[in-house]
Parts: C-alpha cells; structure tokens; sequence
C-alpha cells in the first residue's frame, strides 16, 4: 500500500512548530505520513514522534514509509491523547500538530464512500470498525434530525430539502452508495455559476463530522492538549473549514495559557494551491503554551488584548 496524500502546508507548519533534535512531538492524524517524516527528521537521533491515527489503513501505509525513523505509530483517535498519555507515562510534549482534513488516500478509496464522485458505499467512517456508518445514520434520524445535522455540520441552506428528500427516498434506498446520495442532493440544490463546488460537498461533510464526532474530538483536544504541553511547546492546528478553524481560533484566543502566534491563519501560497489544490481552503493556526509564571506578565505575539478576549 503507497499513499498519494500531500500534507499541506509543510514548511510553514514546520517552521511553526520549530522541533528540535531530541524533542517529543505529536503528530495526533498521521494521514499520509507528511508531516510525521518531517517532524521525525528535526528531532532525531534523540528524539521521538507519537503519531496517531483513527483510520487502520492509514497507519498500514505509513508504516513501511517511516521506517528507520523514531516514530511510534498508534491506532488511536487524537481524542484519546490524554489517556494515552496516562496509560503510558509519557512525559509532557515539546509539539502537538493536528490535521483536520481528510487524506487523498480516502477519497481515493471508493469502498468508503468519502468521495462523491465514485461509486462506493456510503460509510464515512475513519475506523470502519467503530461507530454506525452514515449510509445507517441517514436511515435512522428522522427529517427534523437530518435536517438540523447538515444545517449545522454543513452550514447547507437547502438542509430542510434535502432531509425532506432523503426521508421519502429511504424506504427504497436501505443501503446507500455515495453516488445516490450525490445525484439526490444535487437534483434538490442546482450546481450554481457563482460558486464552483458540488451541490453534495456540505452534506458529505456534515454527514462525516456528524459519523466520526469530529468536531467533539476537535473540542476535546482544545480544552486538554495545552495541559499536555511542556512551557514553551507549540500546538499547531490545521483546518479545512470555518466551524473547524471558529474554535480553534476562539479556543487560542480565550485561552490563557496559550500566547497566539499569529492573528491571522498563516494559508497556502499560490505556488502550493497551483500544484495541490486541495489546499486552497487550509488555514493553520499556532499558539505557544506559556509557563505559568508568565501568563499575566509576558505579552501575546501579534493576539487580541485580553479586554477583547471574550468578544
């Protein structure tokens, strides 16, 4: 198994975590492998990364690519950082790095349903093995459910007609495919000349974030992770939408124990959205966990003033 996935924003996430030989660093959603190499690369002889990742296949990839480096792979959710770290006494983290998007491994694969633009089971899952898939979660919600789950996963506008459509379907369409779902939503939302993407990319995403809890883990992570940081480590976040980066952004910015390192999400240049469009809608945000005898004393680097903490 190879990996076509290109980690986005490479340079800049390295240079924003800053790893030095000997470190510990994190990397909660190995997807690819990307950034686990570069990160294990700037910490090594001595050093080590923890690379985590819900999806078994992802971690079946990497494997054999890493090689040789010193990286310890673990089948785990980012979520469950906290108990790994009690499980196994690891000491507080130099770096922790979160990649919010999915991989172009799984959108490539079409036995899971992640791209709309294949025939494939409608699963969604990162870990098939957990969880209902979505082709079940759309079978079970009732309208108003499915409704307000695309509504708010996906910010969809049209969410109450395709949930109306979806209910009146179902009774024939026990087992979905990604492309029954993809021609339903676009036969209820019309491809518009103003806005270049399918009808069906916000369903599919809330449909995702809903099946994998993904934006629960992202929560979770914002509230734990800066306690599993040394004083001076960075928590690196990169997003993929604006409900992602909304609280990550709110999350940095009230917390304060964290020092914001830039007020605005650092994106991809032209050159990289030129060679991977996938890029075009990252945004990575990076704060740095402050000692506590610093925090009322020593000044955020280019942040909100703590007047406008809570705005």
């Amino acid at each position: 198994m190879t990996t076509q996935h290109v980690s986005v924003l490479p340079q800049e996430t390295l240079e924003s975590l800053a790893p030095q030989p000997g470190q510990t660093m994190v990397d909660g959603t190995l997807g690819g492998g990307g950034h686990t190499r570069q990160l294990a690369d700037a910490v090594r002889p001595d050093g080590k990364v923890i690379s985590l990742d819900a999806d078994p296949r992802a971690l079946s990839r990497c494997r054999g690519l890493l090689e040789g480096l010193p990286v310890e792979l673990v089948h785990s959710n980012f979520r469950e950082l906290r108990t790994l770290v009690e499980e196994h006494a690891w000491p507080l983290f130099d770096g922790i790095l979160l990649d919010l998007g999915i991989s172009s491994d799984q959108l490539a694969d079409s036995g899971r349903g992640f791209s709309f633009l294949d025939e494939g089971p409608l699963d969604l899952r990162f870990d098939d093995a957990k969880g209902e898939s979505a082709s079940d979660l759309l079978n079970r919600l009732t309208e108003r459910e499915l409704a307000d789950t695309i509504y708010k996963y996906g910010e969809e506008r049209a969410s109450r007609r395709i949930a109306r459509t979806i209910v009146q379907r179902r009774q024939a369409t026990m087992n979905w495919t990604s492309l029954q779902l993809a021609e339903l939503v676009a036969s209820v939302v019309p491809r518009s000349t103003k806005n270049p993407i399918h009808p069906a990319t916000r369903t599919f995403q809330a449909l995702r974030i809903a099946v994998n809890g993904e934006l629960d883990a992202l929560e979770l992570a914002l509230r734990d992770f800066p306690n599993l940081l040394k004083p001076g480590g960075r928590f690196a976040i990169i997003s993929f939408h604006s409900l992602e980066d909304r609280l990550v952004k709110h999350a940095f910015r009230d917390n304060p124990r964290l020092k914001v390192t830039h007020r605005k999400p650092i994106r991809p240049t032209d050159a990289e959205i030129a060679a991977n469009p996938r890029s075009r809608s990252s945004r990575l945000r990076v704060a740095i966990r402050l000692d506590d005898g610093d925090i009322e004393k020593q000044p955020f680097i280019n942040a909100p003033k703590r007047s406008e903490w809570h705005r």
